[in-house]
């Protein structure tokens, strides 16, 4: 099991609570990140130009580390031209996948994202096929930013056929939207969720491409800790969703009203929750021994 992990993107909003969690139990931590220097949050800090093949190499061979959690990409496709935000996306991951193989770390995490299905930044309406999706859905996207989470994937599908100089253990976790709890009570708690609600809201377009899907940043830390920890052999895509949507309106509605072409696969039994995401993530749960327990409904 590694003792050190290294995290790209640490200073970010999601590396920050990954690498505060992954200190507080007890491992190493190492920050690659190309912003400004912060030691508060990691044992070590290293300055690392992730779309540099030799930064990557040099970076994570001074790191010492066991596993790598890769969350340094950019993360819209609104702030940059199309081109860098792809680039960050796959070539980061390669170069990263390349040097760990390399360098004889067997474990690399990567931060895929619910918007490789074709949702999140894409214009159109998402189209689904059956709900809740899981990882045999299909793969539609078009943006720079969803075409570089799927194109990372497929790049570790390639290094996981390696016989030799790839690691053992890939993941790509798929997540959503990730709060914390200040964010989950201005978004979900403040506003209107019901389906009424979310129609008349400026991200309507953004919450029904995304499933009203969401991930709370406790849940996402210990995802990532389960990814480091696995033991299976090749790469593996999952899901990641809180146990329930973001809405007010149970999920069989929202099924109904808003993707109505889509086969919804209800759950049933005594302990069904009406507002079941619309995510499955029952794979994680079986391969990583993760389930996500936290719902935004506690702070209502």
């Amino acid at each position: 099991m590694p003792e050190s992990v290294a995290v790209t993107g640490g200073n970010g909003r999601v590396g920050t609570h990954v690498l505060e969690y992954l200190d507080a139990a007890g491992y190493r931590t190492v920050n690659l990140s190309r912003g400004r220097r912060d030691e508060t949050h990691s044992d070590v800090y290293i300055e690392t130009d992730l779309l540099d093949a030799g930064e990557v190499y040099g970076a994570l061979a001074k790191s010492d580390a066991d596993a790598v959690v890769h969350l340094g990409m950019v993360p819209t496709p609104d702030q940059t031209p199309g081109y860098r935000t792809y680039e960050s996306n796959v070539m980061s991951s390669y170069h990263l996948l390349e040097a760990a193989g390399e360098l004889g770390i067997d474990t690399v995490a990567l931060a895929s994202s619910f918007s490789a299905i074709g949702g999140g930044f894409e214009p159109d309406a998402i189209t689904i096929n059956f709900l809740p999706v899981d990882e045999d859905h299909r793969l539609t996207p078009s943006n720079p930013y969803a075409m570089g989470k799927q194109a990372l994937e497929i790049a570790a599908d390639g290094f996981a056929r390696r016989s030799a100089d790839a690691p053992q253990t890939i993941t790509s976790l798929r997540f959503p939207w990730v709060v914390d709890d200040d964010l989950a009570h201005e978004t979900f708690v403040e506003a209107d969720r019901t389906l009424a609600g979310l129609r008349n809201s400026a991200h309507f377009h953004t919450q029904r491409n995304t499933l009203c899907g969401y991930v709370h940043a406790t849940d996402a830390v210990t995802l990532v800790e389960a990814a480091i920890e696995a033991s299976f052999d090749g790469h593996e895509r999952f899901w990641v969703s809180a146990p329930d949507t973001s809405a007010e309106t149970p999920s069989a509605e929202l099924a109904a009203e808003l993707y109505p072409e889509a086969d919804y696969r209800r759950q049933t039994g005594e302990d069904s929750d009406p507002y079941a995401a619309l995510i499955d993530t029952s794979k994680a749960q079986q391969l990583l021994d993760w389930e996500p327990t936290w719902s935004w409904r506690q702070l209502a």
